[in-house]
């Protein structure tokens, strides 16, 4: 399964740095291709030799190096890769990485990175429980960062708790179960809507909603992982863009349709944007100003339906085409009467009450509703969801393009 693949190893310090000359060696038994770049507090842990000798490749450590940086060393080597494994990924790596602080090759490389990275934590028990740690991980992994471990038992330092890198075999399964994915959705095109949109009212003001984009830029970042050529139509938001993926900014519903339109063919279409129901007919040119007469008269126009726009096309239309449910009540009759109303293949269903915390939020409850029945799934990550999705999404066209040319069944 590894044979072939172009992994780039960072390895940060620790005494877990150890059990890293391990991992390469089962990697370099299944034929990946290893490149390694070593912090200068790794030296005091392994050395360069012992990692040299076992990945049979070159190891890289000064970012100054006139040899290597007259070649752009830092962005070859994460432009070279398909994967990069940070292990053991020390406390002090992880908040560097989820700062953007480029002070050595190691961060260099990971700030100038195009690719998915894969982190092994490994540190003292209190280290890891820092409020601070916690924080630079939900940074990281709202950014699509993949995690295995840390373990828990007896530590290095000689206390317990949690803080062990994980095993060089647990290490090795996230790695070939990355490699996995990564071809579920090979070959594919994948349009992704994400974000609130935004209506001007004048130069100043705008009508929106809550939606902070982070489950729609979790399921662009999951259909990439996948494989799939993806383009994200964006309104506006605060989450960085997924790595691996195009993504185009707008801000009205006029302009997500046109985007839309023009990223067409795709196989799939996930329109997970809080679009504007209504724009206001006639933007105002200048601020409006208080006046004794009281608040201004809005006229409101309703906006293009994307989903339904996108779900009902002629030709052109995506095999499969998703639409999200945001419900405050009544969650699956809703979600059933817009699945046949906009014509749509797939809704996926979520509780939005101001209770559940889902806008804004890290975490979702979904209810898949298709023309063969429901699904109910557990509440889980929003990058959880994403990944789910991205894997039934494949399976799905995986049927379609079985079945006989033309005939087109429910998905």
């Amino acid at each position: 399964m590894l044979q072939d693949r172009r992994i780039l190893l960072i390895v940060s310090g620790g005494i877990a740095a150890y059990k890293t000359l391990e991992l390469v060696r089962r990697l370099r038994e299944r034929g990946a291709s290893l490149c390694s770049i070593m912090t200068a507090a790794a030296h005091h842990f392994v050395t360069p030799l012992s990692l040299a000798s076992l990945s049979e490749n070159k190891v890289y450590s000064e970012l100054f190096s006139l040899t290597q940086e007259s070649e752009m060393g830092h962005i070859r080597l994460s432009r070279e890769a398909e994967l990069i494994v940070v292990a053991p990924a020390s406390a002090d790596l992880l908040a560097r990485m989820a700062l953007g602080l480029a002070s050595d090759l190691a961060t260099a490389t990971l700030l100038a990175a195009d690719k998915p990275i894969l982190v092994a934590p490994a540190m003292n028990a209190m280290m890891w429980a820092h409020p601070a740690t916690q924080a630079n991980l939900a940074t990281l992994e709202g950014r699509g960062v993949i995690r295995v471990g840390p373990g828990a038992g007896e530590l290095a330092c000689g206390e317990v708790g949690a803080g062990r890198m994980a095993e060089p075999g647990e290490i090795l399964a996230a790695i070939e179960a990355f490699f996995s994915r990564s071809q579920l959705l090979k070959g594919r095109k994948a349009l992704v809507t994400s974000g609130p949109t935004r209506e001007p009212i004048d130069p100043v003001r705008y009508l929106s909603n809550r939606s902070s984009g982070k489950q729609g830029h979790a399921i662009a970042a999951a259909l990439a992982a996948a494989g799939a050529k993806t383009v994200l139509v964006s309104g506006p938001t605060a989450e960085p863009d997924p790595a691996g993926v195009t993504v185009v900014p707008v801000e009205t519903a006029a302009e997500m349709l046109r985007s839309c339109e023009g990223s067409l063919p795709v196989d799939v279409a996930v329109m997970a944007a809080a679009v504007s129901d209504w724009a206001i007919a006639a933007v105002a040119p200048q601020k409006l100003k208080k006046t004794e007469s009281g608040a201004p008269r809005l006229s409101l126009v309703e906006n293009p339906d994307i989903l339904a726009s996108i779900a009902g096309r002629a030709s052109g239309r995506p095999p499969l085409v998703i639409g999200f449910a945001a419900e405050t009540q009544n969650l699956l009759e809703n979600a059933r009467s817009k699945r046949a109303r906009k014509g749509c293949d797939w809704i996926l269903a979520n509780d939005v009450s101001a209770e559940r915390g889902t806008f804004g939020g890290d975490s979702n409850r979904i209810t898949l509703v298709r023309a063969d029945g429901i699904e109910e799934w557990p509440e889980m990550t929003k990058r959880e969801v994403g990944q789910r999705l991205a894997e039934r999404i494949a399976a799905a066209l995986a049927e379609e393009s079985r079945s006989p040319s033309g005939a087109r069944k429910p998905l």
